[in-house]
């Protein structure tokens, strides 16, 4: 079923989506790309300010740019703002514990009902207002922010189906992204710590020696956790997909999201 493109991604907001994107990518990867004897921060105090500083205006440019084009209304912040609100509450049952998940079947299915757009903003400030519940504030933050961000856009992205396919689909994405925010979120922590020989970055290696390593690393400490979320995410989407969907459709058509404005005197 076609999506409804509440953040539709022209123009400016296409050019702000695509700068936060290529700043997250740098900082997940560039400590792949340090010189031997680089200076590599612990605990990302240093950077991890930064990037929240460069994520929030950027999404904030992405939604106004929108507003200020006539593409987006209040009808659609309200509903940008009630799915963030209620995926940053179900962070609270869990806030990654286990693999407890919960909310990345709203940021699945909201990706998928409104575009990859409205995905990707709803995925990081669904992240934000759980780490605002839950008092999950820390250098992690912006690096969740920018994966769920992306886990939405791509929900968006989906090819077109209905019934049982749309859902097979959805619930399949939601447990391979589910495994894949993991393998992408270790890698703000992972360069700078020590943990052997074997699973450690080690500065100014060969790219694929430390992909290697952490390969090893992913598959004998994070997968088992992650799996865990793969399943929940599985059974969520599984089990009330279907649900959410049809709440979601029919609020868009009771709300008319694309339905032209028309001023008359």
């Amino acid at each position: 079923m076609k999506a409804t493109h509440l953040i539709p991604l022209r123009g400016r907001s296409s050019l702000a989506l695509g700068t936060v994107s290529v700043i997250g990518l740098a900082a997940f990867g560039w400590p792949f790309l340090t010189d031997p004897g680089s200076a590599l921060d612990s605990s990302h105090a240093g950077d991890a300010p930064l990037l929240f500083v460069a994520i929030l205006p950027l999404l904030a440019a992405i939604v106004l740019a929108e507003l200020t084009s006539g593409e987006m209304d209040a009808k659609s912040v309200a509903m940008l703002g009630m799915l963030s609100a209620v995926g940053g509450a179900l962070r609270a049952l869990g806030p990654g514990t286990a693999g407890l998940e919960p909310s990345f079947a709203i940021i699945v299915v909201g990706g998928r009902v409104f575009g990859r757009g409205f995905g990707f903003v709803l995925g990081a400030l669904t992240i934000f207002s759980g780490a605002l519940i839950t008092g999950g504030v820390g250098p992690w933050l912006p690096f969740q922010m920018m994966a769920a961000g992306w886990l939405g856009f791509f929900a968006g992205c989906l090819p077109r189906a209905t019934g049982r396919m749309e859902i097979l689909w959805l619930a399949g994405y939601a447990s391979i992204s589910a495994l894949l925010f993991g393998l992408v979120m270790n890698l703000w922590f992972w360069p700078f710590a020590s943990y052997g020989p074997e699973t450690s970055f080690v500065p100014g290696d060969p790219f694929a020696a430390n992909l290697f390593r952490y390969g090893v690393f992913y598959l004998t400490t994070s997968l088992i956790w992650d799996l865990g979320r793969a399943v929940i995410s599985l059974l969520v989407i599984g089990l009330a997909g279907s649900a959410l969907l049809r709440a979601l459709r029919r609020a868009s058509r009771r709300a008319a999201f694309d339905a032209p404005v028309v001023f008359e005197r």
